[in-house]
């Protein structure tokens, strides 16, 4: 019976060299791409912030039409049926959260301000902010 024996062959294999080119080559891709998705995954969470605000704003004038011009008191009012038609008005069982987390804020109109607002404070959960810490609101998106 013959058995196989391996002999160990000097250029088998790859040297340190190669893989220090390898490992930078993916460095450099990592660099050029991460970035990119990131912004990609910041300009994502943005749509779907404008996209829920959206909704809620039209849920809020639809509620306002069925119910002679008044607006609800919260947003919850929103996931209720309603008690004609059983119908809600934000086809929902929660309300959304923003993308980072947060609710969305609701100020109902009054004598300063005649339409209903629904806003985001952004990424940093806080008033003011740039890029992805920026509010939005349903007033700002309308008029872009």
């Amino acid at each position: 019976m013959k058995t196989l024996k391996f002999k160990s062959n000097p250029s088998s294999g790859f040297s340190l060299a190669e893989l220090m080119v390898v490992i930078v080559i993916i460095g450099l891709l990592a660099g050029l791409v991460v970035p990119n998705v990131m912004q990609r995954f910041t300009f994502a969470q943005v749509k779907k912030a404008e996209a829920d605000i959206t909704a809620i704003a039209s849920a809020l004038e639809e509620f306002a039409i069925m119910n002679q011009g008044r607006y609800p008191d919260s947003l919850e009012e929103l996931i209720e049926p309603d008690s004609e038609t059983g119908e809600k008005f934000l086809d929902r069982e929660t309300l959304p959260k923003d993308p980072w987390g947060n609710e969305y804020i609701y100020y109902a109109p009054d004598s300063a301000s005649p339409d209903a607002l629904v806003k985001s404070l952004g990424a940093d959960g806080a008033e003011g902010g740039d890029g992805k810490d920026s509010d939005l609101d349903n007033k700002t998106i309308k008029n872009r």
